[in-house]
């Protein structure tokens, strides 16, 4: 079953952020635990672990601004 990537509310007034980058390559695998991608917010940029291990199918483009909960990805 696929584990969904979502793009986390990192702090209490966080609407929306912004993926600068992934750190792995679409179809890679991952590893649980590992950094996945970067986000930036209102304050901070932060790494992002993956969820779950497996092969990462990359969904959301990079330099982009997202809804928190939005579905980057997932991990199958």
């Amino acid at each position: 079953m696929a584990t969904e990537i979502l793009l986390p509310k990192l702090g209490f007034d966080m609407n929306e952020g912004i993926l600068t980058e992934w750190l792995v390559a679409d179809g890679s695998h991952v590893s649980e635990g590992q950094p996945l991608y970067s986000v930036e917010s209102d304050k901070s940029n932060n790494e992002i672990e993956a969820p779950a291990s497996g092969t990462l199918k990359i969904l959301a483009a990079p330099e982009e601004t997202y809804e928190v909960g939005t579905v980057l990805g997932y991990i199958e």
